[in-house]
């Protein structure tokens, strides 16, 4: 019989995948750093393996996140509610992080505006605003 994650399990293994993309650091350098394999890294990331109390003590500061930024947006939160999609899903992706970054460094506020104005427009098939 097949157990599908939990979906807290999956939630905070996401945003563990998320952090440590966005930091840049690999599964094995992360591993190395919380004296666990890369394959538990991954169980992690996948919410197949729960991560204990004081494993997530040690990612947290490992990737220095507070430990309170891998429930943000749970399932069954206040702030989930009012998220439509599970942004920490979506981010999951290199792309997603590379643009991201990349959007971060944009400084000018209506640029950022046409960025978005430009993705917007790219999903609903319509031409971008001029």
């Amino acid at each position: 019989m097949s157990r599908s994650p939990d979906p807290i399990d999956a939630h905070v293994g996401a945003r563990l995948r998320l952090r440590r993309m966005m930091l840049g650091v690999s599964q094995e350098k992360l591993a190395a750093q919380v004296g666990v394999t890369f394959q538990q890294i991954q169980k992690y990331e996948k919410g197949q393996n729960r991560i204990g109390a004081s494993r997530l003590l040690q990612l947290s500061r490992a990737l220095s996140a507070p430990v309170g930024y891998f429930f943000e947006g749970a399932p069954g939160s206040a702030a989930d509610a009012a998220t439509a999609p599970d942004v920490a899903s979506l981010l999951a992706t290199p792309e997603a992080v590379q643009l991201a970054t990349a959007f971060a460094q944009v400084a000018d506020a209506a640029t950022r505006r046409r960025i978005v104005d430009l993705v917007q427009a790219l999903v609903s098939g319509a031409a971008p605003p001029k």
